[in-house]
């Protein structure tokens, strides 16, 4: 298995003014800034491609992200060079999310731009996507020379060798359960929080759900493995790690430890130099009180849980397979609860499920009131290639779950502002990631996740732990001034 590094990047993404550089950034690579183009670590570029330019575009969640990052250490290890735009490079690639409708025609669109202009450029499908049509996206978009999914991300060096010997089309569509978490570099894409993959894949079987068919089978990462990237992570001056699975608390350690997930939150906690740990997503069959313990005792495991229900009724998550009732996850909401340090909670509910009735909406309702979340992330259903939901009777209409879309999230919304408005004199550490010029207010996240946009005296605050109480609270966000 070889040796993985990690690499910075010179800027955060969105509107953040320059970061601060972590100290002793250099890990196995060159010091930041990135490299010259050309330049790789141990001599490993590939002479013939020296100078040529990638350009990636990341759709769905965090695991796509960090996937992406993947992606291109692997590139900047062959020699190629990142660039801005998709116009600049030779190699474009899409890394793509397939759960919802949606996310797949906004691909399919950016693919479409290239039919009549891609003038010799290599153009890829990258991730669920990718894995979930395989060779049909040739015949859909026959510009297209390169299909791989998340598994095979190690092999995009072959992959491409081909295409620049010649190769008209290459696929790495293998779902291997041996090579899916190491690569050789990792660029990461933010110079104060990083991602450690810790499981991939997902056994259970939600009747709505394409990750087993896009992502493959359940594995967990080993532990010691898990740690040493963690360690690396420290010594380059990263403070906050994110651990990362489709179901991230059913983690199990496959080497001789047999650590469950606790044991490996405890022992990436105890990193030296590692302030805040997170983890998502968790599936409430595996959310036990021992987490919630740990949380409790340990000062670096952050005091939020994203904890996905999907829906209020029974009889509907029995249609999702989701194998656990109403009561059943509102019992462990009452763990995080009675917790002795305030946790918030945060949730995915996905509203006209076939056959969900009006009780079984008002059933989802009545859950938002008793678990009072500090956020959701809520969808519309849409039917998915290779799941049993999709032939489902009794489809809700468009209309109809518009309508029950906009209810929920005015709900939802008048409950964020009640929590929030309580808030207000409450001081949090925030981890400063971001300046609004135009507002002259600084931004950042509290170990409970929550976003606070305040005014400071100081200047260069990026990178800093600072101290700030809350002043006003809105429903997605709290205003507050730096008090320390």
């Amino acid at each position: 298995m070889s040796k993985t590094f990690d690499v910075g990047i010179e800027s955060l993404a969105g509107n953040a003014t320059e970061p601060r550089t972590p100290q002793s950034a250099t890990v196995g690579l060159l010091p930041l800034p990135l490299r010259a183009a050309g330049q790789t670590p141990e001599g490993s570029a590939s002479r013939d491609a020296a100078g040529k330019s990638f350009f990636i575009e990341t759709f769905g969640c965090q695991m796509n992200d960090h996937d992406s990052e993947k992606v291109a250490g692997v590139l900047q290890g062959r020699g190629y060079r990142p660039v801005e735009t998709p116009a600049q490079a030779d190699l474009v690639l899409y890394n793509t999310c397939s759960i919802r409708e949606k996310a797949a025609q906004k691909v399919f669109a950016r693919l479409g731009d290239w039919k009549t202009i891609s003038n010799g450029k290599i153009i890829g499908v990258l991730g669920c996507l990718a894995q979930q049509e395989g060779e049909e996206i040739f015949e859909r978009a026959p510009w297209v020379s390169l299909v791989c999914g998340s598994a095979s991300y190690r092999k995009l060096p072959d992959l491409i060798g081909q295409l620049e010997s010649g190769g008209r089309r290459v696929t790495g569509l293998d779902l291997d359960t041996d090579e899916t978490f190491e690569t050789e570099i990792t660029r990461r894409d933010n110079l104060l929080r990083a991602y450690i993959t810790i499981i991939e894949g997902c056994d259970y079987s939600c009747s709505y759900c394409v990750v087993p068919h896009t992502r493959g089978p359940e594995r967990s990462r080993a532990s010691d493995a898990v740690l040493a990237e963690a360690r690396r992570l420290a010594d380059a001056g990263y403070t906050e790690i994110q651990l990362l699975g489709q179901t991230v608390n059913s983690y199990r350690d496959p080497s001789a430890r047999k650590w469950n997930f606790v044991d490996l939150l405890r022992a990436v906690a105890h990193v030296p130099g590692i302030r805040r740990v997170r983890f998502t997503t968790s599936h409430p069959n595996d959310f036990h009180r021992e987490i919630v313990q740990a949380i409790d005792e340990i000062p670096a495991l952050c005091d939020h849980v994203h904890l996905p229900v999907q829906s209020g009724s029974t009889r509907v998550l029995r249609k999702m397979r989701r194998t656990y009732t109403r009561e059943e996850y509102l019992e462990k909401i009452a763990w995080i609860r009675a917790a002795h340090r305030p946790i918030s909670i945060t949730s995915d509910i996905i509203i006209g499920f076939p056959g969900e009735t009006e009780s079984d909406f008002a059933d989802t309702l009545s859950l938002l009131d008793q678990s009072q979340y500090d956020g959701i992330f809520s969808f519309k259903y849409s039917p998915r290639p290779n799941t049993s939901a999709m032939h489902m009777p009794d489809a809700i209409p468009e209309e109809e779950k518009s309508l029950r879309l906009a209810i929920l999230n005015e709900r939802q919304r008048q409950i964020q502002i009640a929590r929030n408005e309580k808030l207000v004199g409450v001081a949090y550490e925030v981890l400063v990631d971001g300046r609004h010029a135009a507002r002259n207010q600084w931004a950042g996240r509290s170990t409970s996740n929550r976003m606070i946009n305040f005014t400071s005296p100081r200047e260069n605050l990026l990178g800093e732990y600072v101290q700030v109480k809350v002043l006003r609270a809105g429903p997605n966000s709290l205003v507050g001034e730096h008090i320390g």
